[in-house]
């Protein structure tokens, strides 16, 4: 089943992308939540239509995702977690923990989009990925100490 996502979903893929997925994950999930719409001929002229409209609007879109990623190039975190005494962490770290490590240094940025591929927990060295824009992202380094 080809649709036409209306919003980015994580795995998936970003708003205005036309993608093949199974029909009951289309038919039960993606458009009766709204966020994608079945893919026919006149969705296509109209979608074509739309970012023909809008491609100057999208580029200062990724330009701003590009001047934030810069901004970011540079961060290191350091979070504090309550530790075991063999150095494991109660509990795990996590996108949450590092976005709210992100407000305190004055970025605000979605939880949603801060990618962290393995769980958190031990003490050491990590790095998380945060997708700002379909071909902008930047690896943020952080740290897990002890509290």
């Amino acid at each position: 089943m080809e649709i036409i996502l209306k919003e980015d979903v994580v795995n998936l893929g970003y708003k205005n992308d036309i993608i093949t997925v199974k029909s009951g994950y289309g038919r039960n999930y993606l458009i009766p939540t709204g966020k994608a719409i079945i893919a026919s001929p006149s969705a296509k002229k109209m979608l074509a239509e739309d970012l023909k409209q809008r491609a100057h609007k999208l580029e200062k879109i990724k330009n701003d995702a590009e001047a934030l990623a810069a901004k970011l190039q540079g961060v290191s975190l350091t979070i504090a977690t309550k530790v075991s005494s063999t150095g494991s962490i109660f509990g795990s770290v996590g996108n949450i923990q590092i976005a709210e490590a992100l407000a305190k240094l004055g970025f605000d940025i979605d939880r949603k989009i801060i990618v962290v591929k393995d769980a958190v927990k031990e003490v050491g060295q990590y790095t998380a990925t945060v997708k700002l824009h379909k071909e902008v992202s930047v690896e943020i380094p952080f740290e897990v100490v002890a509290e």
